[in-house]
C-alpha cells in the first residue's frame, strides 16, 4: 500500500480564491488611503499593525513567497508546502490552527480538572471611546477584572488567602464588528489555597462582582487622568449598575464527570 493511501492525499489550500483574499487584494490600498476620512472617528487612529497583518495574510500560502520541500522517506514522494503567515484573529487558516493549539495547551498543561465558568465583563459605551486611542488600557481593563474576581471569590468563600485560576481574552468588537471592547474569561469555579485545597464557589448573586468591577475600572480611569469625580458621580447615578455587566451562565465540568469530588465544597488538588 502506498504512503498516500495511508496518510491521504495532500491538497494545497488556495487562499487566493477566497472572497476575503480577493476583497483585500483589490481594495485594501484604497481602504488605507481613505481611513482617516471615513473610519478614524469610529475606530480610532490607524495602527501600523493593521497593514502588517493584512499584507502577511495576502502572502500566506503563496508558493512565490517561500516554501518547504516535504519528502516521504519511504516512497520518496515530494510536495511543496507554502509558508504561512501564522497570524491570529485575521487569517482564517492560521487562526484556526492557533485556536486548536492553544486549547490543547490549556487542557494539557494549564487547567486543573476542576469545574470552570465562562465569564463576560462589559463596560458602558461612554467609556469605550477611551480605548480607541490608547490600546494599552485594554491590558489594564483585564487587571481590573482579575482583581475583582479575586476579591469576590475571597468574600463569598470567607477566605483571607487563595487565588482564582483565570485565563482572560480581550475582544475589541461586538455584533457587526462594531467597536465594543470587553473581556471573556475562563475561570476555575472556586479558589485555590496554598494548603492544596480547592474551594468550589456556590451559586450566588453576581451584583457584588459587578460593583467591584465597576469600582476598579472607574479607579483605573481616574488614575489615568481620563475622568474626574464629577464624571464618576454622574455615572454612579445610572440605573443597571451604570452600564457595567458581568455574566457567567456557562459552567464547564472537568473532562471526566466522575472526577472525585468535583461537586463537593472543597477537595485536594
Amino acid at each position: 500500500m502506498e504512503c498516500r493511501e495511508i496518510a491521504g492525499v495532500y491538497r494545497r489550500r488556495n487562499p487566493q480564491k477566497t472572497p476575503l483574499w480577493k476583497l483585500l487584494n483589490g481594495h485594501f490600498v484604497e481602504f488605507e488611503e481613505s481611513y482617516d476620512e471615513h473610519f478614524q472617528k469610529e475606530y480610532g487612529f490607524y495602527r501600523l499593525v493593521i497593514s502588517h497583518v493584512v499584507r502577511k495574510y495576502l502572502e500566506c500560502g503563496d508558493l512565490h513567497q517561500g516554501f518547504a520541500r516535504i519528502k516521504c522517506p519511504d516512497c520518496q514522494h515530494e510536495y511543496l508546502l507554502a509558508f504561512s503567515c501564522r497570524g491570529r484573529w485575521f487569517c482564517p487558516s492560521c487562526h484556526n490552527k492557533k485556536v486548536v493549539q492553544f486549547g490543547h495547551h490549556l487542557k494539557e498543561t494549564v487547567l486543573y480538572p476542576v469545574p470552570h465558568r465562562h465569564y463576560v465583563f462589559s463596560i458602558p459605551k461612554i467609556l469605550r471611546k477611551f480605548f480607541l486611542y490608547d490600546r494599552k488600557l485594554l491590558g489594564k481593563l483585564s487587571q481590573c477584572a482579575a482583581k475583582s474576581l479575586t476579591k469576590y471569590f475571597k468574600l463569598i468563600l470567607g477566605k483571607q488567602t487563595g487565588i482564582p485560576g483565570v485565563v482572560l481574552a480581550i475582544q475589541s468588537f461586538g455584533d457587526y464588528a462594531r467597536w465594543h471592547p470587553h473581556l471573556h474569561a475562563l475561570v476555575a469555579d472556586g479558589l485555590f489555597l496554598e494548603s492544596g485545597y480547592f474551594f468550589v464557589m456556590p451559586k450566588v448573586d453576581l451584583r457584588p462582582l459587578r460593583e467591584l468591577f465597576r469600582a476598579h475600572v472607574l479607579k483605573m480611569f481616574k488614575k489615568e487622568g481620563l475622568i474626574d469625580d464629577t464624571f464618576i458621580r454622574m455615572i454612579m447615578k445610572w440605573r443597571h449598575i451604570s452600564g457595567f455587566s458581568v455574566h457567567n451562565q456557562v459552567r464547564i465540568k472537568p473532562d471526566d464527570d466522575d472526577w472525585p469530588g468535583w461537586d463537593e465544597a472543597a477537595f485536594e488538588f
